[in-house]
């Protein structure tokens, strides 16, 4: 039962991701907002479902695994950190890369210590979700892939940013 209310939690909050991301991605394209990295787009919406999917074929697959509350911490201290990085930019936050020309990067919350908080979180999240419930091929698997996700991610938008608006 456990499980179910985790997996629950995981899949309505990342489609309540989609529904923000949706909902800032129309206002930053009515202030004339400019999308980056259509390419790998699919790619990383891939993976982040597939990686739902393994979750639950690990779980499945393992038999009744038990919470790990340590890791349950973790991930609920990850997710504080993403709710205060998503706060601090606002609509200008998206699943997608958007600049509106002559806008600069945001500098409050996290992000005036760190160039990419989010995606810190992001690697502690794929990283630890899986632990909650000893699910180490997950864990493993997809903290690869992921790393490799985010070094095209972050190079496309460190470029984005790197040019004059």
């Amino acid at each position: 039962m456990a499980f179910i209310l985790f997996i629950s939690f995981i899949i309505l909050q990342r489609l309540s991701e989609l529904f923000i991301a949706r909902r800032n991605e129309r206002w930053l394209l009515s202030q004339g907002a400019i999308q980056y990295g259509r390419e790998h787009y699919p790619f990383m919406i891939a993976l982040h479902t597939v990686f739902i999917g393994a979750i639950i074929a690990e779980y499945l697959w393992r038999g009744n695994s038990q919470i790990d509350w340590l890791f349950l911490a973790l991930y609920l201290l990850a997710l504080s950190f993403k709710f205060w990085a998503l706060a601090s930019l606002g609509k200008y936050w998206n699943t997608k890369i958007y600049r509106i020309p002559g806008v600069y990067p945001v500098k409050k919350g996290p992000y005036k210590f760190l160039k990419h908080p989010n995606y810190i979180e992001v690697v502690c999240e794929v990283a630890i979700i899986p632990l909650v419930f000893h699910l180490y091929y997950t864990a493993v698997t997809f903290t690869i892939l992921n790393a490799i996700m985010l070094w095209v991610r972050i190079r496309v938008e460190n470029k984005v940013w790197a040019t004059k608006p």
